[in-house]
């Protein structure tokens, strides 16, 4: 076997130009074919194909409309003792026995939250609760109504 005598580093190592002529080649961005994304649809297109075919277009749809989309509002619990004193201060507070009435359907809430504390006895009518929120509104003295579903 023959020994190689020169280290393939030494390739393309002219004098001084390294065999890329005499004057800018390989020097500027004019070699580069743009930066980042350019030239995809045009002189990079076949790179494009071969590696990314997918690098373009879109799928599927977006639904629009109210009806896909869900109501996301919630509410926590300690936020609902707070209206429930407002009420009660304003005396606007609707009673049903010894439980005061929060009705978060017409609030347009879909959810009540169990962060916070509770102290007074209330009827809760709501589309979902968490179980935290219902353990602390019953354990306050209060029941939970759950209606349907949400409009």
């Amino acid at each position: 076997m023959v020994v190689r005598r020169e280290k393939k580093s030494r390739k393309m190592h002219g004098y001084r130009n390294r065999g890329w002529g005499n004057v800018g080649q390989h020097r500027r961005a004019g070699s580069r074919g743009g930066v980042g994304a350019a030239g995809m649809h045009k002189h990079r297109w076949s790179w494009v194909i071969k590696y990314f075919p997918d690098w373009f277009g879109k799928r599927g749809f977006t639904p629009r409309g109210p009806e896909h989309t869900p109501i996301v509002t919630t509410i926590n619990v300690g936020r609902l003792n707070e209206i429930v004193e407002e009420m009660v201060r304003k005396g606007e507070a609707v009673k049903e026995g010894n439980l005061i009435v929060v009705d978060t359907t017409k609030m347009g809430i879909a959810k009540v939250l169990g962060e916070g504390e509770i102290r007074y006895p209330i009827k809760l009518i709501a589309y979902n609760v968490s179980k935290r929120a219902k353990e602390k509104i019953e354990k306050a003295g209060g029941v939970v109504v759950l209606v349907g579903k949400q409009p």
